[in-house]
């Protein structure tokens, strides 16, 4: 990526993360992130927001596969069976965060996001480099026809590992942005 392209892909992030940041602190919702590939830099893009406190709860880095048992509860035989880059694995993983920052006063408005996939710079195991799951778990409060809402998106992506990080910050916002535009109607 050329250092202009990666200037564009930050403000759009920057405007993307702004944008749900406000949404969100309209109707009162809350994120909280569990990163695995993204390291931080998930949550990283919230917190460049000034504000973002009054939503962001939190990140849990659980880049272990241990810790994504013990923190976010994500299935150990899953986890031994299929490995961390998995669609499920990223699903629980964001179950898992929305449960390990809720609190009483939040009203069941949490959203988990979560990210989990192979950065590169070469493959891990049987997954390519580039194959990554973010994860997006929308409470029955929030979702728009009152029922949870837990899904994982798969992403191919190509470039550097740093690229690859980033790029999938990117599309977890991206995603994120489309369902927060419906609290606005």
């Amino acid at each position: 990526m050329t250092d202009s392209t990666d200037e564009k892909l930050q403000q759009s992030c920057d405007e993307l993360a702004a944008g749900i940041l406000a949404a969100c602190e309209t109707c009162g919702a809350k994120i909280a992130c569990a990163e695995s590939l993204t390291g931080g830099l998930l949550s990283d893009a919230f917190v460049r927001i000034p504000g973002a406190s009054n939503v962001l709860l939190g990140s849990a880095v659980t880049y272990g596969i241990k810790a994504k048992a013990s923190i976010l509860h994500v299935d150990r035989l899953l986890l031994e069976r299929e490995g961390a880059v998995h669609p499920e694995v990223a699903r629980q993983m964001a179950a898992g965060t929305a449960r390990l920052y809720a609190q009483p006063e939040y009203g069941d408005r949490v959203i988990g996001l979560s990210t989990t996939g192979v950065a590169g710079p070469g493959p891990d195991g049987d997954k390519p480099a580039g194959l990554v799951y973010v994860g997006l778990c929308i409470s029955a409060a929030l979702a728009p026809d009152r029922r949870e809402i837990v899904k994982a998106v798969e992403l191919r992506l190509n470039g550097s590992r740093e690229e690859v990080r980033r790029q999938t910050v990117f599309h977890i916002l991206q995603n994120l942005s489309l369902f927060t535009a419906s609290f606005k109607e």
